[in-house]
């Protein structure tokens, strides 16, 4: 959208009006076409890199999110470090599966509409708002994952106002479901489902959680090619975050490669993982 007016050098009338407090909205009033899901697709199949597997996990006192690093397009890896886990704000955090374009450019949607949403009202959304929001932007793609263009995220925070961690899920058509305990989509999904089912407690420990978490990708990656497991020799390692009141951090380079050889090296020693590697 044009933000000056050459005329004048001022600023377009629309940007004076006060109006609605969605900037999806806004856009789709007075610039449609620089919404992801309006844009004309060209003919024929379309493929593009499609990010895989993000993993969910609640404890006392917060939620962990995490992701694997690998992008594929069809049979080939597209990309080794593709980053899949962003911020929303300060207390949320949304983990992308799906078409890894369309799946980026609609984070920095939803972090836009949530930073406008809170300068327009001078108060924040709701965790259970946030994830409407986001429901809303995955119904309005819907016409390109009709066309195999899918986005799938998984959406988590920290309530402020029930004082815990909560997951969200979402299916291509925007329905959304609160998960309790732990989560998973993408290509990997099931297999790091069943992981986690297996070792998940209530009373997980925050080390615990971001653990059980590296662990399910590395079970993920174990039997789906789609995700990628830690990588020593490149460095590169799942991104973990774990948001609780205090706010969302993202584990450092170190303390995520310590997580990495820590879980590799316990299945070198017993490929099964028992239930021991957690306690």
């Amino acid at each position: 959208m044009e933000a000056n007016n050459l005329s004048t050098g001022r600023l377009p009338a629309a940007f004076l009006t006060p109006g609605s407090s969605s900037f999806i909205d806004f856009l789709a009033d007075h610039s449609p076409e620089l919404l992801p899901g309006n844009r004309k697709l060209p003919e024929g199949i379309v493929e593009a890199p499609h990010g895989t597997t993000i993993v969910a996990a609640t404890f006392p006192g917060g939620v962990v999110l995490a992701g694997d690093r690998r992008a594929t397009m069809g049979n080939m890896i597209a990309q080794r470090d593709i980053e899949k886990v962003f911020p929303a704000d300060e207390y949320s955090a949304v983990g992308i599966a799906g078409t890894a374009g369309l799946a980026v450019e609609m984070v920095k949607l939803f972090q836009l509409e949530l930073e406008h949403f809170e300068k327009v009202e001078g108060t924040t959304l709701s965790l259970e708002g946030k994830a409407n929001r986001l429901s809303t932007m995955i119904r309005s793609n819907l016409g390109m994952a009709m066309q195999g263009l899918a986005v799938v995220p998984l959406f988590a925070g920290w309530d402020e106002g029930k004082e815990k961690g909560r997951i969200f899920s979402y299916d291509v058509t925007g329905g959304r479901s609160e998960e309790h305990g732990f989560a998973a989509t993408g290509s990997g999904s099931i297999f790091a489902r069943g992981s986690m089912k297996k070792l998940y407690r209530p009373d997980l420990t925050e080390e615990q959680a971001t653990t059980l978490v590296v662990q399910a990708l590395y079970d993920a990656a174990d039997d789906d090619s789609a995700t990628g497991g830690p990588d020593m020799a490149r460095r590169i390692f799942p991104i973990v975050t774990v948001i609780t009141d205090e706010g969302f951090r993202r584990l450092n380079e170190e303390e995520s490669s310590a997580l990495a050889r820590s879980v590799t090296e316990h299945r070198l020693e017993q490929p099964d993982g028992p239930r021991a590697a957690l306690l």
